[in-house]
């Protein structure tokens, strides 16, 4: 019955606010009663499942499986013991190890890291487990750096650049410097390593620039050992940045496993490619869809969607060549501040809903590529003082966009300018806030991956010190200064790295901190203001800019709209306040009867006389001032309103029939809007959902998200 309703909840076609009330009061039940559920002494935690689906065509045994999980709150208790089991006759517990990173507000387990020890899986056959709560868990030692160390594993990586070789090795690291370790356990230990490349030789000349980072994952037994190689070209305050071109070999275990000549290092840029020593698991990991969204952390996207086969098929096809290799984009758009619609545009990417919401192995290799591909962008700044993505606590005054005079701290008196360009800085790439694609976000929340996890910081990082550090509030961060798609994309992307990173990790309290100030600014603005407007609509940045500072865009508005909402989803309570009062506007176009549903979807609409004056107080003043006399002059949805805008009877302005268009755009904020506390969000849904013009989301799902 609860499946049957979360199902339901979550379905496309939400006809009134009763099923949202059973859903909820069913989800809290199983929720506060699932301590009691057990079974052959196991307690069972709902709907945790995963699929484990064999991709070879022989018989697989001892096969170790690492993913990452997400888990919903309240849940769990984070001092919970977990083990894992097949889900068959057997009811088999199989070798685990959970790595728990990031807890739930109440304590309870938000994501953990899962190893699994699979005893066997015949060829191209699946197995579903589940995730149980036990009694106790084997106290077994954790595997060893030293074990590893006394095995044939070595590792190697060089760099020939003008003829002028530079390397690092692998085991020397592992040997001579303190790793850090990302997992340890009876089934699997990674230890991350990092160095300069280096020339040969004692003293050999460390490379300026060029750093190699390691992440090694062995598994018991060594049998299986995965190895991830990251160059980077990312140092923040080392003089003459600049590209770099090399000849680059990779040898692991006494093999070459990897070279490519002319490669070209952008600047602030950096690449990643992983190899095995040993068994490689022919696997596919398929979540559960269900859970995934019903978590919270995945936008509530429509279920009912099915991606076609045709489009998961061009995905493969397509999936080829140099975009695919290290300073390649993969399915990522080269120029973001191009105009028009993009796969990359959405509160995610068109790759990663096509994954969610299939679960396809095609598109889970395009969408997992894809943002391990987001290192070839130059926006990634590291400190060499602390390994980490540069700080704005360290440096408040750093800055992309301001001048030199911009970057003066009068607490240091020192100016914290980046380095100028030392040589080539050209780079084809083009990226922006306002155009932004969700990047690594959900590839380490199903992974559990530290490469994924870092480009979600550098992402998140970047969005808010590139502006002049005058308009972002120095240290805070503040993003009001941008576009107005530009602010709603950065807090979703700022959002997300805060609710992900470890709990233990030195950079969760700064971004929590990061959200925590501009929640603070945003509420402060508008909601705790007794002069702001009171249509919710945002006039801070680049947000009112049409029609001579006078429009708007209703698109814009429901892009912020959304990313309010899901920062509420993701648990950030303050962001509630900012909902309700934000989500005023998108309901009021949808039912206000002095303003005609129809053009909710405009391009942009005039919300004030001039670019010094007040913003209008009823959306009657907006319709009188945005729509042409000759349509408001016939009854909103009128057959006489229709001939006149050359429309169909419930056809919303701007390409109401297209998934990328005004109409689709406005969706998102529609849904969330349904779960604020603004009166009238689940009637301005309904209004939305009973139009008769309505695309098709298959093939270009970004936009498709229903209320929860």
């Amino acid at each position: 019955m609860l499946r049957m309703i979360q199902k339901l909840k979550g379905r496309y076609q939400v006809k009134n606010k009763l099923i949202i009330l059973i859903a909820t009061l069913m989800a809290n039940t199983a929720t506060a009663t699932s301590n009691l559920i057990f079974k052959n002494g196991f307690e069972i935690i709902p709907s945790v499942g995963l699929t484990i689906q064999s991709t070879s065509s022989v018989t697989q045994n001892d096969i170790p499986i690492t993913f990452g999980q997400i888990f919903k709150p309240g849940e769990i208790s984070a001092k919970a013991l977990l083990a894992v089991r097949l889900v068959d006759g057997t009811q088999q517990l199989v070798p685990s190890q959970i790595n728990k990173k990031a807890t739930h507000v109440d304590g309870s387990l938000r994501h953990a890291v899962v190893t699994v020890l699979m005893p066997t899986l015949m060829a191209n056959t699946s197995q579903d487990i589940e995730i149980v709560v036990v009694n106790s868990v084997p106290n077994t030692s954790p595997v060893q750096l030293s074990n590893l160390l006394n095995t044939s594993f070595t590792g190697e990586v060089s760099l020939d650049i003008a003829g002028t070789t530079y390397s690092a090795s692998i085991t020397d690291l592992l040997q001579n410097t303190s790793p850090e370790t990302w997992l340890s356990g009876s089934e699997v230990s990674e230890w991350i390593v990092s160095a300069p490349l280096k020339t040969a030789g004692t003293g050999g000349t460390e490379h300026p620039h060029l750093t190699a980072r390691f992440n090694i994952r062995a598994y018991a037994g060594f049998d299986s050992v995965r190895v991830d190689v990251i160059i980077e070209n990312n140092w923040s305050y080392v003089p003459e940045p600049q590209n770099f071109t090399y000849d680059v070999a990779v040898s692991l275990c006494g093999n070459n496993v990897y070279s490519k000549t002319d490669l070209t290092h952008y600047h602030h840029a950096r690449w990643r490619k992983t190899f095995w020593c040993g068994n490689e698991p022919a696997i596919h990991i398929k979540h559960d869809v269900d859970y995934l969204i019903d978590s919270y952390a995945v936008p509530n996207y429509d279920r009912t969607l099915v991606i076609p086969e045709s489009d998961l098929a061009d995905m493969e096809t397509n999936w080829t060549g140099a975009k695919t290799e290290p300073m390649g984009i993969g399915a990522a758009r080269a120029a973001m501040p191009d105009t028009g619609a993009a796969p990359d545009i959405g509160p995610l990417p068109r790759w990663s809903v096509r994954y969610i919401l299939s679960q396809d192995l095609r598109a889970k290799t395009i969408s997992l590529g894809t943002d391990n591909l987001a290192g070839s962008w130059s926006i990634h700044y590291r400190d060499k003082n602390t390994s980490l993505p540069v700080s704005l606590d360290d440096y408040p005054y750093m800055t992309i966009y301001g001048n030199s005079g911009d970057t003066y701290n009068p607490n240091t008196g020192m100016r914290e300018e980046f380095p100028d360009c030392g040589g080539e800085c050209a780079t084809p790439f083009r990226h922006d806030s306002a155009h932004q694609p969700s990047f690594a976000y959900i590839s380490y929340l199903v992974t559990g991956d530290y490469y994924y996890l870092e480009e979600l910081q550098f992402w998140a990082n970047y969005n808010m010190f590139e502006s002049n550090p005058h308009y972002r509030g120095f240290e805070k961060g503040w993003l009001k200064w941008g576009q107005l798609r530009g602010q709603a994309w950065s807090l979703r992307t700022l959002g997300n790295a805060a609710y992900i990173t470890p709990d233990m990790h030195a950079l969760k309290n700064y971004f929590n901190e990061r959200v925590d100030y501009n929640l603070i600014w945003y509420n402060d603005r508008y909601v705790n203001n007794p002069d702001a407007n009171n249509l919710g609509i945002i006039s801070n940045g680049y947000s009112i800019v049409y029609n001579s500072s006078r429009g708007t865009a209703t698109w814009q508005e429901a892009f912020f709209t959304w990313s309010s909402g899901y920062m509420v989803e993701l648990g950030f309570t303050e962001a509630q306040s900012l909902l309700n009062w934000k989500s005023q506007f998108p309901i009021s176009l949808m039912t206000d009867t002095s303003f005609c549903w129809l053009m909710a979807s405009s391009y942009y609409l005039n919300v004030r006389d001039s670019s010094s004056s007040a913003i209008y107080t009823t959306v009657s003043a907006i319709y009188e001032e945005s729509i042409a006399a000759n349509i408001r002059e016939h009854p909103c949805d009128s057959q006489e309103m229709a001939n006149v805008r050359n429309a169909q009877i419930g056809q919303m302005s701007g390409y109401a029939h297209s998934p990328t268009g005004y109409p689709a755009n406005l969706q998102p904020a529609l849904a969330v809007s349904v779960n604020s506390d603004t009166l009238n969000g689940l009637s301005a849904w309904l209004q939305f959902e009973n139009r008769s013009i309505k695309p098709d989301y298959s093939q270009y799902p970004n936009f498709a998200i229903v209320p929860r």
